[in-house]
């Protein structure tokens, strides 16, 4: 089918073959054009380059080419698939760093140490307007599927402002629930689901497999297994410990509540887990570009065509372009009350029917109220100040932001660290911004 696919961000290779090998496997999809799109040229040149290899060794015939415009790529595109970061992971590194000098840690608020930064969130933001600006001139009837992080802050922001805007963020939250149906030893295949919750905080709260409540399932096997589980992982004690405390199980729980992380040795885990995976993001580049200057060697070999990614971008693409009906669990607007107890303007995490007629909720059956309570607090209130201050460049709405994360102990400690970051040299469009 001859659809126009522009990927911003598309610079990482490992991603975008994933992607590319979706839709490799989805005949429906083949004669699309894929624009690939980023800034930087080498990380372009080689995801663009494995990605046609890996096409031609499959024989899909797909048009596929690179640009350092994103107009021209979002020129008649149908679907947009947005990967960028606008501010790399180096500043978020450093930010990291002086929030630890001020006493801040791993496990608190996503707004202070974690991917959702404020200071990188303020890019985001940026980028995503003038994203939206060029899509209403050159393809104003497409669709955004929004992936990079902050996806709850991202469809909140831009559902509100842009309510015309066919909108959906992605994460991997229904991947993460078959992994534990996997886990049980059932087939993941027989495993129907609710989901309930906003991104990076989901949860489980109806199950059955082949018709069997799977709870009663799930607490056999957690009896049985009891100290036996890693520390981490989707079945972590933290994971457990949630479980008995309210009733539904966490499939998706990046840091969780705070009070999990006041031992500074897991902090310091944590931070060897992030280094170790900066390591092997470098080493898979290193092997990527290997592989491209090799042209004796098969793509294919690094990403098999019978295994899917897994990711819901091609699934989605190929249910509204073709009108297959799917039901898929990602990020839309609580407009139906979807998740009781949310603002209805806020995103939710649920699942939803894609099809031709586009994108559209289906109810739940929502959380327990103490559950509700802290998701209130933990996600949705942090990301509300967070937008008043973008919104209207409060700095002390800013302030505010970061005297909610639980490891603030004084108003002195939280200016601190907000003046640290503001007086970094780069941050000069933020520094006026927030004045």
């Amino acid at each position: 089918m001859a659809t126009k696919i522009s990927i911003l961000g598309a610079g990482s290779a490992a991603f975008t073959l994933g992607i590319i090998r979706d839709i490799c496997m989805t005949s429906n999809l083949h004669g699309s054009t894929v624009s690939f799109m980023d800034v930087n040229r080498e990380r372009l040149d080689l995801a663009h380059g494995l990605c046609r290899r890996y096409a031609e060794e499959v024989g899909a015939k797909l048009d596929l080419h690179a640009t350092t415009d994103r107009r021209e790529s979002l020129d008649g595109a149908d679907f947009v698939l947005n990967t960028a970061l606008a501010a790399g992971h180096d500043r978020l590194d450093e930010g990291w760093a002086i929030g630890i000098r001020h006493g801040y840690r791993l496990g608190g608020s996503f707004h202070v140490m974690h991917d959702e930064a404020f200071w990188i969130n303020f890019y985001q933001y940026r980028l995503w307007d003038d994203i939206v600006a060029d899509m209403s001139e050159l393809c104003p009837d497409a669709w955004l599927l929004l992936l990079a992080n902050p996806v709850l802050a991202g469809v909140t922001y831009l559902g509100r402002k842009y309510p015309r805007l066919n909108l959906v963020g992605l994460c991997s939250a229904a991947t993460a629930t078959r992994g534990v149906a996997k886990r049980l030893g059932l087939d993941a295949e027989a495993f129907t689901f609710e989901l309930a919750g906003v991104n990076h905080y989901v949860w489980l709260t109806r199950g059955y497999y082949r018709g069997e409540d799977i709870f009663p399932i799930l607490d056999r096997y957690l009896d049985a297994h009891t100290g036996t589980e890693k520390p981490c992982g989707d079945f972590s004690p933290v994971h457990v410990d949630l479980y008995r405390r309210f009733g539904v199980y966490p499939v998706i729980l990046e840091g969780g509540p705070w009070w999990y992380h006041s031992d500074p040795d897991r902090d310091m885990t944590k931070q060897a887990r992030r280094q170790s995976l900066q390591i092997r993001r470098n080493k898979t580049i290193a092997e990527l570009t290997e592989l491209l200057r090799d042209p004796s060697r098969q793509v294919t070999d690094r990403a098999a065509p019978s295994e899917s990614s897994g990711m819901h971008m091609i699934p989605i693409i190929e249910s509204i372009a073709c009108d297959i009906p799917r039901v898929l669990v990602d990020n839309t607007l609580n407009t139906g009350n979807f998740v009781p107890g949310i603002p209805s303007n806020f995103s939710v995490e649920i699942p939803l029917l894609v099809s031709k007629r586009g994108i559209r909720g289906i109810q739940t059956g929502g959380l327990p109220r103490p559950l509700l309570a802290h998701m209130l607090h933990a996600r949705v209130a942090p990301v509300e100040m967070e937008l008043d201050a973008y919104e209207r460049g409060s700095r002390e709405s800013l302030l505010q932001l970061i005297m909610m994360d639980p490891w603030t102990t004084s108003e002195q400690q939280a200016k601190a660290l907000l003046d640290d970051i503001l007086a970094l040299p780069y941050h000069e469009e933020m520094r006026e911004h927030y004045r």
